[in-house]
């Protein structure tokens, strides 16, 4: 039978700690302003756990809404409006955009308040191992994976998705001695190439899509695709295959999710910290002087 890896308990762990941490702040308190464009009910619900959870923490917190048909430009200058606040240590776009243009949007942040990890610059850096803010997702991914207490050095990892989530998810790995490959959500011999793995990452939002035979006993899963189906939140990854396998899995909901929102926070306190220091090391086009 697969252990359960318990997402909210470690997530709640990590907020207590920073709630601590920026209790003893001195100073401005850390600031996360989000920019929520649209009525997609799925990206209100997860604007507002940020927002309860920046709460929680001690955190100040800004909401921008802005209708559906908002022109990229506005949300532009939105982002360089908050660029420019001292007061605004991150800065998210909740994402998808219904009709904007993401990339032309990412690109305008400050990579310094760049939380989510999206921005060029910190990509860059993240290849090349220095300091930076990775994507949250990512983080919570790898704190989950450290939570096992296995030791993964030497192990292989598969991640089902797209080289989006592939690529920081592969550099994090690296660190810690572990080889990555991106694994197409579409390809034939899924299953096949799937079992083979020691650590498989699931980032796709088709219900059911891994089975028991895509599973190696004794892995690591992390199940992120998530998607709501009459009202129940349901993972790529069959819930059944926790009774027809060894190892470790990510439930849905309860695994990933609550790990993004405290990665974060951490990302947000991390940029209120070192976000001068990492402005001036790494320039970018959405920087602003």
């Amino acid at each position: 039978m697969m252990q359960l890896i318990d997402g909210r308990t470690l997530a709640k762990a990590i907020q207590t700690n920073l709630a601590v941490r920026v209790a003893h702040l001195r100073g401005s308190r850390p600031g996360l302003a989000i920019i929520l464009v649209g009525d997609d009910p799925a990206s209100h619900t997860y604007v507002a756990k940020k927002e309860q959870a920046c709460k929680e923490v001690g955190m100040t917190f800004e909401k921008f809404l802005y209708p559906t048909d908002t022109s990229t430009q506005a949300i532009v200058e939105k982002v360089r409006e908050l660029n420019g606040r001292a007061d605004i240590h991150g800065i998210l776009v909740q994402l998808p955009l219904p009709a904007q243009n993401e990339q032309v949007v990412i690109d305008a942040i400050d990579s310094h308040k760049d939380v989510d990890g999206f921005h060029r610059v910190n990509q860059e850096r993240l290849e090349k191992g220095e300091p930076c803010l990775a994507p949250a997702t990512a983080l919570g991914i790898m704190k989950l994976i450290e939570s096992t207490g296995v030791d993964v050095r030497g192990l292989n990892a598969g991640v089902v998705g797209s080289d989006l989530f592939t690529r920081p998810l592969g550099f994090l790995l690296s660190e810690r001695g572990v080889t990555t490959e991106r694994i197409d959500p579409n390809a034939s011999n899924l299953s096949e190439l799937a079992c083979q793995k020691d650590i498989l990452i699931t980032v796709v939002g088709r219900p059911g899509l891994i089975q028991a035979d895509a599973i190696k006993d004794g892995a690591i899963v992390t199940d992120v695709g998530t998607t709501r189906v009459n009202g129940n939140l349901l993972g790529d990854v069959d819930p059944h295959v926790i009774n027809q396998k060894t190892g470790w899995l990510t439930p849905v909901p309860g695994g990933v999710g609550p790990m993004t929102v405290a990665m974060l926070l951490v990302n947000v306190l991390k940029a209120h910290q070192l976000g001068p220091r990492l402005k001036s090391a790494s320039p970018g086009a959405g920087d602003q002087s």
